[in-house]
C-alpha cells in the first residue's frame, strides 16, 4: 500500500480542486444567466475555456516538456486561485468574463502539465486502475460540488460560492508541494528559452509521430470529438434546466449531484474489474452511451425523467474517460506528452468554439430541447464510429500485435 501513498496524494489533490471547480462553475454560469438571461451568454461562458487553450496551447506544451511539471502545476494553482478571488469584486460583466478568460488560460496549461505529471508518476500496470480511482475522486467532487453550492446559494450568493473554489485551489497547490519530483530534465533543456524555432521544431516531431502512429492519433481525435461535443451540448444544460425545465437552482444543483452518483456507481466498476474490462471496450461501449445518456436528458419533460439521462451520462463517462486516458498515457511518449496534448488540443479548442457558438445561437433563435437532442444526435454517430473503430481492430488483433492492450 506504500506504493500507493503518492496516487493517492495526487488523488486528493484532485479531489479537493475538482469539489471547488464544481462549486465555481455552477456559481459562474448561475452569475450569468441570472444578469443576462440568455442561453448565448452562457455558451459564450463555455467559449472561454476553448479560445484561451488556442491563446496558450501553441506554445505551452514546448514549454511543459522543458519545465519542473510539479512546480508548474503549484504555481498555476496559486495563479488560478487569486483570479478566482477576484470575481466578486469585479464592477461588471465584462470584467468577469476577462478574468474568466485569464484564469482559463492557466487551466488550459495546468491539464497537460498534470497528464505528463500523472504519466511520470504512476507505473503503467497501475494506470487503468488509476484512471479509474482518479473518475471516482471526480464523481466525488461532482456529486459534493453542486451539493456545497446549493447549500451556499441557500445561505448567500453565488459569489460566496466563488470564494470556495480560490480556497480549493490554495489547498490543492499546498498537496502538490507534498508530491515527490518526478521530471527528469536533459542537459540541453535545462535554462534554454522558448523560441518560435524551437515551437516550429516541437511541432514537426508531433507530426512526424503521427504519421508513424497514425492509429494512436485517430484514438486521441476520437477523444477530442466526445470532448468537444459533451462541452458545447454541456454549454445546453443550465438554460435547458431553468428555462425549459423550469428548476430551481437548489433542484439543478440536486440534478448535477444525482450526475455524481452514476459517476460513482461506474467508477467502483471500473476500480474493482479492472483486469477484466478491456481499454477498447472502455471506449467502443462508453462513448456512444453517453451520447444516449444526452438524448434520454434533452427529451425529458420534467425533473424526474431527466434523471435518467443524467445518470446515465454520468456512468458511462467513467468507462469511456479510462479507457481514453489509459491509451493516451500508454501510448504517447512521455518526453513529448506535453507538446502532443497542447498542439491537438488547439485542433479541439477550434472545433469547441464552432460548435458551442453555433448550438448557442441556434438555441437562442430556435429551442433548446430542438438544438440539445440534434447535437446529441451528432454526437451519437461519433460514439457509433468509435465503436466500430475499436472492435474492428480488435478483430483484426490489432490490439495484441501492436502492444496497445495488455495480453
Amino acid at each position: 500500500m506504500s506504493s500507493w501513498r503518492n496516487p493517492l496524494l495526487l488523488l486528493t489533490g484532485i479531489g479537493v480542486s475538482n469539489i471547488g471547480g464544481w462549486v465555481y462553475l455552477i456559481a459562474l454560469n448561475l452569475i450569468v444567466l441570472n444578469e443576462t438571461g440568455s442561453p448565448l451568454a452562457v455558451a459564450l461562458l463555455y467559449s472561454l475555456s476553448p479560445i484561451a487553450t488556442i491563446c496558450s496551447n501553441v506554445w505551452a506544451g514546448s514549454f511543459i516538456d522543458r519545465v519542473n511539471t510539479r512546480k508548474l502545476m503549484i504555481w498555476l494553482d496559486l495563479f488560478r486561485a487569486c483570479g478566482i478571488a477576484l470575481i466578486p469584486f469585479l464592477p461588471s460583466l465584462v470584467f468577469v468574463y476577462i478574468i474568466a478568460f485569464i484564469i482559463n488560460m492557466g487551466s488550459a496549461i495546468f491539464q497537460p502539465t498534470a497528464m505528463v505529471y500523472m504519466t511520470r508518476l504512476i507505473p503503467k500496470e497501475d494506470r487503468q486502475r488509476f484512471n479509474a480511482l482518479r473518475s471516482f475522486i471526480h464523481s466525488c467532487g461532482t456529486l459534493i460540488g453542486p451539493s456545497i453550492a446549493g447549500i451556499l446559494f441557500w445561505l448567500g450568493t453565488p459569489y460566496t460560492a466563488i470564494h470556495l473554489n480560490a480556497f480549493a485551489l490554495f489547498i490543492s497547490a499546498f498537496i502538490i508541494q507534498l508530491l515527490p519530483n518526478v521530471d527528469v530534465m536533459k542537459k540541453e533543456a535545462i535554462g534554454q528559452n522558448l523560441t518560435w524555432e524551437i515551437i516550429k521544431n516541437d511541432f514537426k516531431m508531433v507530426k512526424r509521430f503521427s504519421k508513424t502512429s497514425s492509429y494512436v492519433v485517430k484514438i486521441y481525435l476520437l477523444f477530442c470529438g466526445m470532448t468537444v461535443f459533451m462541452t458545447a451540448i454541456d454549454s445546453l444544460e443550465s438554460p435547458f434546466a431553468k428555462k425549459v425545465l423550469l428548476l430551481e437552482d437548489a433542484h439543478y444543483g440536486f440534478l448535477l449531484s444525482l450526475f455524481g452518483i452514476g459517476i460513482i456507481l461506474g467508477s467502483v466498476i471500473n476500480s474493482v474489474f479492472t483486469k477484466r474490462l478491456a481499454v477498447w471496450f472502455l471506449i467502443g461501449i462508453g462513448t456512444p452511451f453517453i451520447a444516449v445518456g444526452y438524448l434520454v436528458f434533452y427529451s425529458a419533460q420534467s425533473f424526474y425523467s431527466a434523471v435518467l439521462g443524467v445518470f446515465l451520462i454520468g456512468f458511462a463517462i467513467t468507462f469511456a474517460n479510462t479507457g481514453f486516458l489509459t491509451f493516451y498515457q500508454n501510448h504517447v511518449p512521455v518526453q513529448m506528452m506535453g507538446r502532443f496534448g497542447s498542439m491537438f488540443g488547439v485542433v479541439e479548442a477550434v472545433l469547441i468554439v464552432g460548435l458551442t457558438g453555433l448550438l448557442g445561437v441556434a438555441a437562442e433563435f430556435t429551442s433548446i430541447r430542438l438544438v440539445g437532442f440534434i447535437g446529441s444526435g451528432g454526437f451519437l454517430l461519433l460514439g457509433i464510429l468509435a465503436y466500430f473503430l475499436v472492435t474492428r481492430k480488435k478483430r483484426q488483433g490489432y490490439f495484441m500485435e501492436k502492444g496497445l492492450i495488455d495480453k
